[in-house]
């Protein structure tokens, strides 16, 4: 159970550090500016692994360009960072990333709830090119939840799950005690609604884990 603070402010890395994340994530679709110089500040600011992020409009972000403009992008920042989230749509690119020795998590987000067996298939599809899937959904009622954490529980591991939006937020905290490696959360600016604060998660770890 690691916690990730995503961040829409590179100067805030320290802070997530200091806070308890073990693992920042540069959500680069929601910055200004060179990704280059970015991440080499977030690299002299903490020490904690660096997952760099560009989420594409389909999947709740703010980039809108297609694969090509994708990977001329996230080129320059692949050395610098530890893992790259690679969205279905840009799997393309998926040996280039590998070859340069960068993990990969391969996600998929989806504002509806996708049933239980399309879920192991979208697993098999998205560890066919990365490390670790990382499918995200919008359950529609407690009956979904179920659903999603019993495919969390049964998933090959390494496995990250969550939800979008604040109506079942407390399945962020769920959702890692049956086998989500990662828990997306912040330092102070949000990335997604429902997020918890690393300070807010710190002490459920505590709480969960005893």
């Amino acid at each position: 159970m690691k916690i990730v603070a995503a961040l829409t402010d590179p100067s805030h890395a320290a802070r997530a550090e200091a806070q308890g994340a073990d693992l920042v994530e540069l959500r680069l679709d929601l910055m200004d500016g060179d990704p280059l110089k970015i991440i080499r500040k977030c690299r002299k600011d903490c020490t904690l692994p660096v997952i760099a992020t560009i989420r594409s409009g389909m999947e709740g972000g703010q980039f809108f360009g297609d694969k090509d403009a994708w990977i001329k992008k996230i080129r320059p920042v692949v050395p610098h960072a530890d893992y790259i989230d690679v969205e279905q749509g840009f799997a393309c690119h998926a040996r280039e990333i590998h070859k340069a020795g960068r993990k990969i998590i391969a996600s998929h987000h989806s504002g509806q709830m996708v049933p239980l067996y399309i879920l192991f298939v979208m697993e098999r599809e998205l560890r066919a090119f990365g490390d670790i899937p990382k499918i995200i959904i919008t359950p529609g009622n407690d009956a979904d939840l179920v659903e999603l954490i019993t495919f969390t529980q049964a998933a090959h591991k390494p496995i990250i799950t969550g939800v979008m939006g604040s109506q079942f937020r407390h399945a962020r905290a769920i959702l890692p005690v049956f086998g989500s490696e990662f828990v997306y959360c912040h330092t102070g600016d949000p990335t997604a609604e429902g997020q918890y604060s690393v300070e807010e998660f710190v002490q459920l770890r505590k709480l969960l884990l005893g």
